[in-house]
């Protein structure tokens, strides 16, 4: 029992940028997206969560790998190495995308607030959340800010519950995750490339590079990259990503069980999800699916505005990092308040977190495949990765996911325009 606990304690120990990146793609808006999934079309799509698992996981493991061995963000190495046009044009896609996104999770914390605490209204919270949120970024340092980061990653736990509280038919649960079910309609296209989009999504491919460099400060870390920081790397980005993919199937699970055989078969936002629950499955499953909303705001948010101002002070090379206090990296923290201050104003000027949503997945999924090509060229690139180039598995799940992510885009395309 003891060897149990100390491998246990051990392996927590090993994670972090990983787990934070799978955990904080779980945010509101990617809950509303899989919760749209399973109102819409019950248990159909719980297979994707088997398909992007380890598309998911190649591809992060490739931009860690990246940090590891550049100590350069991803910005930072394309600056370096290609054509600045093209970081111009992946920060000229990247900021209204990751403002918008953090708009809606904004939009969606403070909605479920309201649901909560009805005598506060949402707009209360939204502010609330807001101000939380940037005097904890500016006034922590980094390590404390991955251990708040860490521990906020066990409210996802909630999701993994939530499909107990009622029963289940675990044979057709077991029959959509194995056996794809597709339907060629444009509504079940649109879904299956809104949960591509929702889940491999380029601000993470930014943030994990960049908190490999950040995590590499520690002064309990060891600075020199070798096989065993590689394998622990691993098994931290692909824990984060297999958290995830759980986190999805049971959100699916859930909404696709209780809200679609209920006759719910419309959601467009995180509150509708959880509201419609309350009546079918109880307070405790309502509770806990928005307590979870709330919870991955929290840990999203910062990641999203931490990702936005690493893509633009390596960009300009001004100083950054969340590891240096204000006055140290004024325009890295001012960034980030801005693109919280410009998040929660646009609940306000008229545009709806759904209309955020979609515009902004549109914009990452026509910036994902361009950059998923540069990440891949970059892992098999000896010059810049020395020793530590793509393996075989890496480029086989690496191709794959360009593959996809370049149909979902056009698919994606097609669909709006």
């Amino acid at each position: 029992m003891k060897n149990i606990s100390k491998k246990l304690v051990r392996f927590w120990k090993i994670l972090g940028p990983g787990l934070i990146t799978g955990a904080s793609d779980d945010d509101p808006s990617g809950i509303a997206t899989y919760s749209q999934a399973g109102a819409s079309y019950g248990v159909s799509t719980l297979w994707t969560a088997l398909i992007t698992f380890p598309l998911m996981a190649s591809i992060q493991e490739m931009c860690a790998r990246i940090g590891l061995v550049t100590s350069h963000g991803l910005a930072g190495t394309l600056k370096s190495h290609y054509s600045k046009t093209v970081l111009y044009l992946m920060l000229l896609f990247s900021f209204p995308a990751i403002v918008m996104n953090i708009g809606a999770d904004i939009a969606g914390m403070g909605a479920v607030g309201n649901l909560l605490f009805p005598a506060v209204h949402a707009t209360i919270f939204c502010l609330g959340f807001t101000i939380l949120l940037l005097v904890l970024i500016i006034w922590l340092p980094y390590f404390k800010i991955a251990a708040v980061l860490k521990y906020l990653c066990v409210a996802l736990v909630v999701y993994l519950v939530v499909p107990f509280l009622f029963k289940q038919n675990w044979l057709a649960v077991a029959k959509s995750t194995f056996i794809p079910t597709i339907t060629f309609d444009k509504n079940f296209i649109s879904i299956l490339v809104a949960i591509l989009g929702t889940t491999i999504s380029p601000y993470l491919f930014f943030w994990q590079a960049t908190m490999e460099v950040e995590d590499r400060k520690d002064p309990k870390k060891h600075l020199i990259v070798n096989k065993r920081v590689m394998h622990e790397m691993k098994q931290d980005v692909d824990f984060g990503m297999l958290f995830s993919n759980l986190v999805m199937f049971f959100i699916i699970l859930t909404t696709g069980t209780v809200l679609f055989n209920a006759g719910i078969h419309k959601i467009d936002t995180v509150e509708q999800a959880a509201q419609a629950l309350r009546p079918l499955a109880g307070d405790a499953a309502y509770l806990l699916f928005a307590i979870g909303i709330i919870g991955t705001g929290l840990l999203a948010i910062p990641v999203l505005s931490g990702s936005l101002s690493y893509i633009i002070t390596e960009t300009f090379g001004w100083k950054e990092g969340l590891d240096k206090k204000f006055h140290e990296a004024r325009p890295f923290y001012l960034i980030i308040a801005v693109s919280l201050i410009i998040g929660l104003s646009l609940n306000y000027i008229g545009i709806s977190p759904v209309k955020a949503l979609i515009w902004s997945a549109i914009l990452y999924g026509m910036t994902a495949p361009v950059l998923i090509a540069i990440i891949l060229h970059i892992s098999n690139n000896k010059t810049i990765m020395g020793k530590y180039t793509n393996g075989k598995v890496s480029n086989i799940l690496g191709f794959a996911t360009l593959a996809l992510m370049t149909a979902a885009a056009l698919a994606m395309l097609w669909l709006e325009f």
